[in-house]
């Protein structure tokens, strides 16, 4: 853990930058982005089933779009 310590006369706003340049120093914040952003990897089953679905997702579209069903209005619902 960061510990620093006001000193005597030290303005606020110098304390707090003193204090933000020894967080990054020490690397804590480089931990807590790795923790925070961390995306997990997907099971080749998730990554498949996604795939088929946006397949067949596709091809429902192509084929409205072919036969004249699919309006202006409802193209626009499906992008993304």
């Amino acid at each position: 853990m960061v510990e620093a310590k006001r000193k005597k006369g030290e303005t606020f706003e110098s304390f707090v930058r003193r204090f933000n340049k020894r967080l990054i120093q020490s690397g804590k914040i480089l931990q807590f982005k790795k923790i925070r952003f961390h995306v997990s990897d997907r099971s080749r089953n998730m990554i498949k089933a996604s795939k088929l679905y946006g397949m067949k997702t596709k091809d429902r579209l192509e084929y409205l779009k072919k036969s004249g069903r699919l309006k202006e209005d409802e193209r626009k619902k499906y992008r993304r």
